[in-house]
């Protein structure tokens, strides 16, 4: 399912011209060799680019130069066509294996001339002019090396450059190498699980890049690596025959969504894709904006417009965006040489905003003053269930990825998910606005008759007769009062008696009580008025008496309690 939908997006990108053909691709070229009609190195051109990394700036490689496909390498000397690191076609490189480098460079060489031999051209014949007489031995003392020698030679990716022409802008070039790869070899050819079709099968696939965390060199989605996981007299990817068209497809469609920043979602450890079946761009620009990150500044009312028309499933005209499209989203973790599939996702895009629209309404409630308007991003919701203060700022990946998956399908939240929540406000007393939005959506759609309803509202419910919900109310009330005893005080009761006041009630509010008598004799009559009214409303809904113990629920309509009540302080109120 995942290859295949990956293929078929492959394909609707290449029909419109939007990706590179089987064969080609565009890989990281660092330097570029420049080089004179009789072979020799006139210069070495630095492509290198300024870019922008968090808040620095570095330099890059370039992407954009249109290449012949990368080759899979594990610990065997294979060379790329018409580029490669500086091993390959220069015959040195830093690891201080200089025999090893020789044998890249003759693989290099033979390669060209196995591809270029009959080919007339004058871009040809410079790179085969090239390998015949350059040595190896004297690389170091070459003028042209010398000024970045140290970079040249420490894994950069190298390209040809003659008469101010890239290889594929010969097109004599690109015809032997696509002669090549599309050469039938002595591979026999069987049914791929892909298409269905009869196909050369690709002992190895291309490496994906871009999945936080792999191998910068690149992991593998399919592949074999002991006689345990290989069916009897199969090797490698024969175990599983995907055709030489399928692998390459799939594997650029996902290099391509990696390589796409603006759009590429990070959840937990995991690297998260989207696409839609037909590849419109428009798809995966509402729904990176859905998920918090606003890539095309599109308004609120374009946005609530749009939510609107989808979650009702009918088309959005303004945007051009069709409900019924089927839209994948795809999950990937590192393992090692691998990738771990956490999830992968597949529905209409009406369905799957009108789940996420659902999320987000559960999650609705009111922020402070100064808290930003939008969306909750999934992300930043997860960022609330660990402690930020911690060398490892990930949230648990199984937890992550069931949340996801939960928002997506709207289903039920996982347990791990609240059980974050009040882990961190259980070790910092802090019930922020997304915390109290957090524990209202997992109680609204995970209902327990501890936590009911009455008290999981967007702003505080004045009319709820729910004890712990009181209870949360009073003690917001406390603080209030406390703090006006004692202005700009840095510790309050919360910060000391917050946890066991929402476990043990009976055993901490009586000690609460004395300590709010003594403060609001500070006070003046006005604020002893004000706040002895608000303490007798909601006594009279506890009755002046106490639970001894809250459980996990009756804990999250405490802290919702609380949440609430303090908002209602800091809204805009008569003056008392």
């Amino acid at each position: 399912m995942i290859l295949q939908a990956l293929t078929q997006y492959y394909d609707a990108l290449n029909a419109r011209g939007e990706i590179d053909a089987p064969g080609w691709g565009r890989p990281k070229i660092s330097y570029a060799l420049q080089l004179r009609d009789n072979g020799e190195l006139a210069q070495v051109i630095p492509l290198l680019h300024e870019a922008e990394a968090g808040k620095k700036k570095v330099l890059r490689p370039r992407e954009d130069i249109h290449l012949p496909a990368a080759v899979k390498r594990s610990s065997g000397v294979t060379s790329n066509f018409m580029w490669d690191n500086s091993a390959y076609l220069l015959g040195i490189d830093a690891k201080g294996k200089p025999e090893r480098s020789l044998q890249c460079f003759h693989a290099a060489a033979e390669l060209h001339h196995k591809l270029l031999g009959t080919v007339d051209s004058p871009f040809a014949h410079a790179i085969l002019s090239f390998f015949d007489t350059w040595q190896p031995a004297e690389a170091a003392q070459h003028p042209a090396l010398v000024d970045d020698y140290d970079k040249i030679i420490s894994g950069a990716n190298l390209v040809f450059y003659v008469n101010r022409q890239y290889p594929a802008d010969d097109p004599v070039i690109c015809a032997a190498w696509q002669a090549h790869y599309d050469s039938d070899s002595d591979a026999p050819k069987q049914q791929c699980l892909v298409t269905g079709e009869l196909d050369e099968i690709a002992a190895v696939h291309p490496a994906i890049k871009g999945v936080r965390d792999a191998q910068s060199s690149g992991a593998a989605l399919v592949s074999f690596n002991a006689p345990a996981f290989c069916s009897y007299g199969h090797e490698q990817n024969y175990n599983a025959p995907v055709g030489k068209h399928a692998a390459f497809a799939y594997t650029t469609a996902l290099n391509h969504l990696l390589a796409d920043r603006e759009h590429t979602q990070y959840i937990g450890d995991t690297t998260v894709v989207c696409w839609a079946e037909t590849a419109e761009p428009q798809y995966t620009d509402f729904f990176s904006c859905l998920m918090g990150n606003n890539t095309q500044s599109w308004s609120d009312n374009d946005l609530s417009a749009a939510l609107k028309h989808l979650a009702d499933s009918e088309p959005c005209q303004e945007l051009n965006l069709d409900p019924e499209r089927a839209f994948y989203i795809l999950g990937l973790a590192p393992n090692a040489a691998r990738l771990s599939v956490r999830f992968f996702y597949k529905n209409t895009f009406g369905e799957l905003v009108k789940n996420v629209n659902a999320h987000y309404e559960r999650l609705k409630i009111k922020r402070p003053a100064k808290a930003p308007a939008g969306f909750l991003p999934l992300w930043q919701l997860l960022a609330e269930t660990v402690n930020q203060s911690a060398r490892d700022k990930k949230p648990s990946p199984v937890m992550a990825g069931a949340t996801a998956r939960a928002v997506w399908n709207n289903d039920r939240y996982p347990a791990a998910l609240l059980n974050g929540i009040m882990l961190r406000i259980r070790a910092d007393s802090e019930v922020n606005w997304r915390r109290a939005a957090i524990i209202k959506a997992y109680y609204l759609k995970n209902e327990d008759e501890n936590c009911p309803k009455e008290v999981l509202t967007v702003s505080l419910n004045e009319s709820s007769t729910n004890i712990p919900y009181a209870l949360g109310r009073l003690f917001s009330v406390y603080e209030a009062v406390q703090q006006a005893a004692n202005p700009g005080i840095n510790a309050t009761i919360k910060d000391k008696y917050f946890n066991s006041a929402s476990s043990i009630p009976a055993t901490i509010f009586p000690i609460l009580d004395k300590l709010c008598q003594k403060h609001l004799r500070k006070l003046r009559i006005d604020q002893q008025i004000y706040f002895n009214k608000q303490i007798g409303q909601i006594m009279d809904i506890l009755h002046e008496e106490y639970p001894a113990r809250l459980n996990l629920p009756q804990q999250g309509s405490f802290d919702l309690g609380y949440y609430h009540q303090t908002q209602k302080r800091y809204t805009k109120k008569e003056d008392k």
